[in-house]
């Protein structure tokens, strides 16, 4: 099977992998429009059950893919200036640039080419030269946007503003930092990924961000501010930049999946929210299941592609769906100041709808007994 991929990030990486281990005779190229070794943004955070698929899918490459992972069992809110502690929520993080070098040395001995600098600008005619095109070519993917008319894709942006930094800053835990100001409340999403680096994504929502004057600075004038605004935990650390240009969370579904030979893979198909640490997980997991639907159909495309809708459709809608209420969860935070910090974290890890009261005591007993002895009718 001649199969090529636009995008060499998790997904197109990763079912590359998967296709060419299990068929070597596949002829298998991925186009990566950006130079090698270039990548945007700073950490990658799974969990422990996010991992656990890719275990059961190849696990020798699982060993290799978390070998130098950084690992943490909870995780830290900190409100009012007192950090709770909610344990149970196994963590592993890696820097996206390890992680994608990773995959990408293993597409390389597998026999996979990769060619960097390549953008494809008719994604028809490569379409016409292969068995299978993946357009794995992320959220702003231009495979989409060529054929839109097909895949009918819907955007929803939301309102509040993001900046992605770094920091030396080590924060073992993955920690959610809730700091009031003059202008209005800042939140800083944050994690270790490696022995030296710290993701530290600074969220707002737009009144303050204006109000703040962000909306006039430059990237280094809001840099100098967003450390200011948490000195308190990042000590004399400063943050680092890389492309840290703020922006709003752009949330992407599309009507149709496939089209003739063609199929969206990963952001380019649907885009998750970064509050909960799946879109990565997601895009691997779509990987497999398109893996999975050309195996059991081989000679058979359109009934693999269905096959692989059918396996992600239920998953993909439901995490959308967990994604928009924790959006909604953040971009209202500001009603929930007033909370104490056991019963804003409480608040917090129930945002979804998906983590009931017996879950979570299940995973901390100590947690839910704080909140139950201020809320006795919990």
């Amino acid at each position: 099977m001649k199969i090529d991929i636009i995008g060499a990030g998790p997904a197109g990486l990763y079912f590359a992998l998967l296709a060419k281990k299990h068929d070597p005779s596949h002829q298998i190229r991925i186009f990566e429009q950006n130079p090698e070794g270039a990548t945007y943004g700073w950490g990658v955070v799974f969990s422990d059950i996010g991992l656990s698929f890719l275990k059961e899918a190849d696990a020798d490459f699982y060993e290799e893919f978390i070998a130098h992972h950084e690992r943490c069992d909870y995780m830290e809110i900190v409100h009012q200036g007192t950090h709770v502690q909610v344990h149970g929520n196994h963590f592993s993080r890696t820097s996206r640039i390890d992680m994608l070098r990773v995959m990408q040395q293993a597409c390389k001995r597998a026999g996979i080419e990769i060619e960097y600098g390549r953008r494809i600008e008719d994604a028809g005619a490569l379409a016409a030269q292969c068995d299978l095109l993946v357009a794995a070519d992320g959220g702003n993917s231009a495979v989409r946007t060529q054929m839109a008319e097909h895949f009918r894709p819907s955007f929803v942006k939301r309102r509040n503003k993001f900046a992605w930094y770094g920091t030396h800053q080590r924060f073992h835990p993955v920690s959610l930092i809730f700091r009031e100001t003059e202008h209005g409340v800042f939140i800083a999403h944050s994690y270790q990924y490696s022995p030296e680096l710290s993701t530290f994504l600074i969220e707002v929502d737009p009144d303050t961000w204006q109000r703040a004057g962000l909306d006039k600075a430059s990237e280094d004038e809001s840099r100098r501010f967003c450390a200011d605004v948490f000195r308190a935990e990042l000590g004399s650390n400063e943050l680092l930049t890389n492309r840290s240009l703020w922006f709003e969370a752009n949330i992407v579904s599309n009507e149709n999946w496939y089209h003739g030979n063609i199929v969206l893979l990963g952001d380019a198909l649907r885009t998750v929210h970064f509050s909960l640490g799946s879109g990565t997980r997601m895009a691997m997991q779509d990987a497999i299941a398109l893996h999975n639907g050309v195996v059991a159909h081989p000679g058979d495309l359109p009934a693999a592609l269905a096959a692989f809708r059918t396996a992600r459709s239920a998953s993909s809608s439901s995490f959308q769906q967990s994604a928009s209420r924790s959006l909604d969860w953040y971009e209202n935070v500001a009603g929930k100041m007033h909370l104490d910090p056991v019963s804003f974290a409480y608040d917090y890890m129930r945002r979804t709808g998906k983590v009931s009261h017996e879950d979570l005591q299940q995973r901390d007993p100590l947690f839910t007994r704080a909140y139950e002895a201020l809320h006795p009718a919990a």
